[in-house]
């Protein structure tokens, strides 16, 4: 439990908020089925992407760590090997539900867990397919919960699978799955989800076509590349502080290298609508995504808006911490077609507007999102992270406006994405 209190502060300076983890995890996933060497740069050591790491070391992934960079000596997709032990995969989402694509393509056991929290978590939205590709699949209730048994095949069949919603996850846990089958391998989304693993598999030498909202394997399905990735700064880490920025009197905030992958952006452009004073700077390529330095200014006269329909995927995890500027901007903010928040870490539609609440926002849940009615000032209070790293997150900037201290309990989940957040918090406090 910590208990925070900044009125009267602002936020000043230049930060590089951790690295990204979408694309950390994915480093070690695809680098251990290459055959080459794959040098990362940036990788982002949180504990979700850690226990990633940890995982494959278990299937026999040669990795070494220097302390600066990781080498991942692949050897070729058919490389693991059984683990001798349940792999426990803490907090992930990520890890398991794309672990589980390429562990279906494998011929043996395996075991994948994760806390209590994951343990909650759906996966028969990977599990579907993945059996409908060959893979013996099992889980809790029928299969809707981890831990996940899985008895893979070490040839899949094929699939054209159209996903109900727009979920990387489930589509780079066919995709990967895909590599272990000749046959045709698709997968047709509602709503265009962010590709890191699709750029990343072109970059290994895989085929990837893309034809509108559809993605497919081409005829090359082999990993084979020496690569050098340098992983930027995750833009959903640096929301926390392009909120705090906008809305802490005095603030001027450069946040440096943040990922501006257009999947991943929609936070920038509900900002935007709202009148944010956000610049971006010096945009580059690094290592095949896009890259820019953010410099973001407090803005009194924020707008309201409407967040809803294919923004969503855009701006998922970012939609507490939304929730969160809506709060200061002039009108009602609506935020619709969310539903997803309900199965993440913890409900985030529940926790954010339960939270959101306590401190004194005025905030009305929906089934699929929430209505927030702006201009409230927050007065802080005793709140609940619900054991979720980005609700303690956006209740800790929400302290940095609050008449009274902000208490927050569970602060610990932070470390699953963003170790370092109180202590770059505090050193761009003045």
């Amino acid at each position: 439990m910590v208990t925070l209190h900044f009125k009267g502060k602002k936020l000043k300076g230049e930060l590089r908020v951790p690295s990204d983890k979408s694309i950390s995890h994915r480093c070690i996933m695809l680098g251990s089925l290459n055959r080459g060497e794959v040098v990362v740069k940036h990788f982002l050591r949180s504990e979700d992407c850690l226990n990633t790491l940890k995982a494959f070391v278990e299937l026999g992934a040669d990795v070494t760590d220097t302390g600066t960079e990781l080498i991942i000596k692949g050897k070729g997709k058919r490389s693991l090997k059984e683990p001798f032990n349940v792999i426990d995969l803490g907090n992930s989402g990520t890890s398991i539900r794309l672990m589980a694509g390429i562990l279906a393509g494998q011929p043996f056991y395996s075991v994948l867990t994760g806390d209590r929290y994951l343990r909650r978590r759906p996966m028969d939205r990977v599990a579907v397919p993945l059996r409908m590709m060959g893979a013996q699949i099992y889980g809790r209730e029928g299969g809707k919960y981890p831990p996940l048994t899985i008895i893979g095949k070490e040839k899949l069949r094929g699939i054209s699978y159209k996903s109900p919603k727009a979920s990387a996850q489930v589509k780079s846990s066919i995709l990967l799955a895909g590599l272990f089958t000749d046959e045709t391998v698709e997968v047709t989304e509602p709503a265009k989800s962010r590709d890191h693993t699709e750029r990343m598999l072109r970059a290994f030498g895989v085929d990837v076509e893309e034809n509108g909202l559809t993605v497919r394997l081409g005829k090359n399905r082999e990993l084979a590349a020496d690569l050098e990735i340098d992983v930027p700064a995750d833009i959903s880490s640096a929301a926390f502080f392009i909120v705090g920025a906008l809305i802490t009197p005095g603030s001027e905030v450069l946040l440096k290298s943040v990922i501006l992958n257009p999947t991943r952006t929609g936070i920038l452009d509900v900002a935007s609508r709202m009148g944010a004073d956000i610049t971006v700077l010096n945009r580059r390529s690094v290592s095949g995504e896009e890259v820019g330095d953010l410099l973001v200014r407090f803005t009194p006269h924020l707008k309201a808006t409407v967040i809803e329909g294919e923004e969503i995927p855009r701006l998922i995890d970012e939609l507490p911490v939304i929730a969160l500027l809506a709060t200061q901007a002039e009108g009602e903010t609506v935020i619709r077609d969310a539903a997803e928040l309900r199965v993440k870490e913890s409900d985030r539609i529940k926790s954010t507007v339960e939270n959101l609440n306590a401190i004194g926002a005025c905030v009305e849940e929906l089934p699929d999102g929430m209505v927030i009615r702006g201009k409230t000032p927050l007065k802080g209070g005793t709140v609940s992270s619900f054991g979720d790293h980005r609700i303690a997150m956006t209740l800790a900037v929400a302290s940095l406006i609050t008449e009274e201290p902000v208490v927050i309990d569970e602060v610990d989940s932070v470390s699953t994405s963003y170790p370092s957040f109180f202590d770059d918090l505090s050193r761009l406090l003045s």
